[in-house]
Formats: C-alpha cells, sequence, structure tokens
C-alpha cells in the first residue's frame, strides 16, 4: 500500500515538473538550455536546472562514457586502483601483527573486470539520475552551427536558448620521436597486464600516483621530471617528503630529465628503448605521459558560435561562468578554473541556481582542499607557505615528522609530516597540509573548520582523537619558524 502510494506521489511529481517546463520553454527553441558533455560537472548543471522546471537536453560524444573523464578515467577507477596497489605493504606489514601470507599475488585482469564492472553500474546510475530528472540524454557528438544551435552527428540539428560547455579536458603528450607508443592515464584504466618497467613521464598528481599504483603491482617504475621536484604546485615541503618518501620505496626520480625519443626494441617483443635527454637509454614495456590535460574544445566549432578562448585554449567566462556569447556558459577543465570534480559540480549547481532557480550564486574557490592518492597520501587545503608569505608577510610556520604507530609494528621506513601556517596579524590558519595515510579523508573536517575561520588558538583547544595520527594537527604548539616579515 505505501509502495502504491510512494509510485503515485513520484508520478504526481514527474507530471508537475514536466507541466513546469512545457511552461517555460521559449516557443522558438527546442530546449531551454543544451548542455555538451555529461561529465559530472554538465550532469549537475542538467539535472539542477531540470528540476527547476527548464527542459534540458544532454549530449556526450561518449569518448570516456557518461559521467566523464572522474567516473571513467579519473578520480574514481585512480583510486580503485590505488586501493589495490596498497596491498602488497599491507601483506608485508601483516607479519608484524602476527600474520603471516605466502605467495601472494595480483590478478590483474580480475582487477580490470572488476573495475570495469563498477563503472558500468556508475554510467548507468548517471543516465538513470538525468533520465528521471527529466533530462533529454543524446549519445552523440554535438558541436556549435551557431549561438543557438548546435548539429548531433553532424545531421540532427538542436536549438536552445542557453547552452552549457562542460566538456572537460583531455590528456597531453609530449611531440617527440615514438610519441605514437606513449600511452596516457585514458588507456592505463584498460591495459591487459600489468607493466614490469614503465616510464612516467610528468611531475603532477596523475604521475606520481601512478607511479605508486605500478610500483605495488610489482614494476620496476622510472619517473622522468622535467625540474628537482615533484608537485610543484604544492607546498615545497610536502612535494620533497613525499619525494623522499617515494625514492626510498624503490621508486627511481630522473630530475631534470625528459624523454626525446622512443623506439621498438627489435629484440624483445612489446618492449622499447627510451632515449632520455641526458644521453641514457633504457628498456621499457610501457611509456606513459602524464604531464597534464588540455581544454577538449577541438572541433566544436566554438568560433561558429563567437566563444572565445585564452592563450592556453580555456574557455573565457566570467563570473557567472558567461562566455564572450551572452546566452553560453562554461563550466569545469574547459575553463580556467581549478581543475577538480567537486569544483566543476559546484560551478554546474551555482550555474543552474542562478540561471533557472531565481537564486543567484557563484562557487567558494577559496581554501579548496585536495588530496594525492600517492604512497603515501597527500592531504592539504589553504595556502602554500609562499602563497602565505605573499599575502600576509610574516607567517607562523608549525611543523611535525613522525611514525606513526601502526609501523612501530612493522618494518616500514614510511613516515608521517604535517605543516599548519598561521598569519602572524590575526592568529588565523591559512594552510594546512599533510603526508601520511588517510591524509585526504582526514584534511575534509579540517577543511570545513579552515572556512569558518579557525584560528591557531581554537585548533590549539581542540581535544585531539587518541591514538590516532589526526591528533597531531591538534597538539602542534612548538612553532618551527617564522617565514617572510623582517
Amino acid at each position: 500500500m505505501i509502495g502504491t502510494m510512494m509510485r503515485r506521489r513520484w508520478r504526481m511529481m514527474r507530471s508537475t515538473v514536466r507541466s513546469t517546463r512545457l511552461k517555460s520553454t521559449c516557443g522558438r527553441f527546442d530546449y531551454d538550455l543544451f548542455t555538451i558533455g555529461a561529465g559530472s560537472g554538465g550532469v549537475r548543471g542538467s539535472r539542477i536546472s531540470a528540476q527547476h522546471g527548464a527542459k534540458v537536453g544532454i549530449a556526450d560524444d561518449l569518448d570516456v562514457g557518461l559521467g566523464g573523464t572522474c567516473v571513467n578515467v579519473g578520480c574514481v577507477p585512480k583510486k580503485i586502483f590505488a586501493y589495490g596497489s596498497e596491498i602488497t605493504t599491507d601483506v608485508r606489514d601483516a607479519t608484524g601483527f602476527g600474520w603471516d601470507f605466502q605467495n601472494v599475488t595480483p590478478d590483474w585482469q580480475r582487477l580490470i573486470s572488476n573495475k570495469d564492472t563498477e563503472i558500468a553500474r556508475l554510467n548507468g546510475i548517471y543516465e538513470k539520475i538525468l533520465v528521471n530528472a527529466g533530462v533529454d540524454v543524446y549519445k552523440s557528438r554535438a558541436e556549435f552551427v551557431d549561438q543557438n544551435t548546435v548539429s548531433l552527428g553532424g545531421s540532427k540539428h538542436i536549438t536552445a536558448a542557453k547552452i552549457l560547455i562542460a566538456v572537460g579536458g583531455w590528456p597531453n603528450i609530449p611531440d617527440v620521436k615514438g610519441k605514437d607508443y606513449m600511452i596516457t592515464s585514458n588507456e592505463a584504466f584498460y591495459l591487459k597486464d600489468p607493466p614490469k618497467k614503465p616510464v612516467i613521464i610528468g611531475s603532477g598528481y596523475i604521475a606520481v600516483e601512478f607511479a605508486g599504483i605500478f610500483h605495488g603491482y610489482g614494476a620496476q617504475v622510472d619517473l622522468c621530471i622535467r625540474k628537482e621536484k615533484i608537485l610543484g604546485g604544492f607546498d615545497p615541503d610536502i612535494s620533497a617528503f613525499l619525494q623522499d618518501q617515494m625514492v626510498q620505496q624503490g621508486i627511481k626520480i630522473r630530475t631534470k630529465t625528459q624523454v626525446s625519443e622512443v623506439v621498438r626494441d627489435p629484440e624483445r617483443d612489446g618492449w622499447f628503448k627510451v632515449k632520455y635527454t641526458t644521453g641514457e637509454i633504457v628498456s621499457s614495456d610501457l611509456i606513459m605521459a602524464a604531464i597534464g590535460r588540455s581544454p577538449k574544445v577541438e572541433g566544436l566549432g566554438l568560433e561558429k558560435a563567437g566563444v572565445e578562448c585564452n592563450e592556453r585554449n580555456f574557455i573565457k567566462v566570467d563570473r557567472h561562468q558567461r562566455t564572450s556569447a551572452e546566452n553560453i556558459f562554461a563550466i569545469g577543465d574547459c575553463t580556467d578554473t581549478l581543475q577538480l570534480t567537486p569544483v566543476a559540480l559546484a560551478e554546474g549547481h551555482c550555474f543552474a541556481d542562478t540561471q533557472f532557480g531565481e537564486n543567484e550564486r557563484f562557487p567558494d574557490l577559496e581554501d579548496v582542499a585536495t588530496a594525492v592518492f600517492s604512497h603515501p597520501n597527500i592531504g592539504t587545503v589553504g595556502l602554500t607557505e609562499p602563497q602565505a608569505v605573499s599575502k600576509y608577510g610574516k607567517v607562523k610556520v608549525f611543523k611535525s615528522e613522525f611514525r606513526p604507530l601502526k609501523h612501530t609494528m612493522t618494518s616500514s621506513p614510511e613516515r608521517s609530516f604535517m605543516k599548519v601556517l598561521v598569519d602572524n596579524a590575526s592568529d588565523r590558519v591559512v594552510g594546512m597540509h599533510m603526508v601520511g595515510a588517510h591524509a585526504g579523508e582526514m584534511m575534509q573536517g579540517f577543511a570545513a573548520a579552515m572556512k569558518c575561520g579557525m584560528t591557531k588558538r581554537q585548533l590549539d583547544s581542540t581535544i585531539g582523537i587518541h591514538p590516532t595520527s589526526a591528533e597531531e594537527f591538534v597538539t602542534m604548539r612548538s612553532m618551527s619558524h617564522i617565514s617572510g616579515g623582517d
């Protein structure tokens, strides 16, 4: 009886929303909103707009799948792979706790199969979310014909009063001889076998994470970086600490080194000879480029709609996500914003509320927390030390390095590092950084506290949870040094 009543109520709600949409639709166009790209941001913007009463359509070329990069070839499968790669150390550490495992070997193909099953489930959820909201889903590439018209698959034309571009980004590959032998993170999630001796090009979080993933699955990893340190945009102490931890684990980090040429190894099927700019030549069965991503705007026909891009090919937008064309908007990684899924979600939601919900909102991109699923993890929120000094002048720096309780029982050399930055004038905490297990999980709560303007005095007055690594953040009372100022 209750189930029948609920279904009836749902049908009435759907009917009400549909009637609202019909009233709202401009007779000149097929849709109030048409979205190009069904990634995280595009789906959020479309769904919320539809819930506000707009008639919405969305198209995706399915180059990676519904849900975009994050769901298919990004955050989700990357975290799954990272979990799997930690089993190696879990098995090793287990001996210290009285457990012995013999002949533990991974089944890579089972990993890929199980991952594919989970991603397919998520693809279905994303489509169901859109359909249930009343959004028309087109599994086709969309290109602009003019400011209000898109072409689907080169044939069907659709018009819309407003158009939202949410096409995301695409991995870059270095322009060197033999670049066609390289893969990117897109292909890494579909490898038939784990690599034995991969060469990874890049120093960003994708390169660092895959170095840990492949190493965890038994590979001998070469990580090639252009400069001296990995993770250039992170706090210098954090990147230096993680780099040292990775080297101790056995990952070879080649600093000031780039790949200049890749050729097939005539003596080993499926292997390559990789030449470095240092002159050294190494053998590798996998070369992965992780040198950054570019907006996926090629072939969209932006010029036909009057949409302008900046010098790095990111779509120019204002505070409302509006492009140079008044009725066209863009969100997420195809714009020059923080390249993070939660940012695209926030931008899509704010766009929908502002344009169709009569509630002007803007995403708050100050003190956005983020994580790197390296081994060990990084969690960070707020300013780096150089940024804090540049903004506030004089900054109090608190640091702590320690061996986690777990590893007092194991042979692991892994250590943790924490850092807190405090504005000297106001006592406000302006940056928190960590390298260690579960750093990302830990940092979300501290990010909320920082959004509320937490001071160091308030942080110090917080009673810790014992025994945890997190309690170290609330017991760091001895200042390391003052940075900046006279």
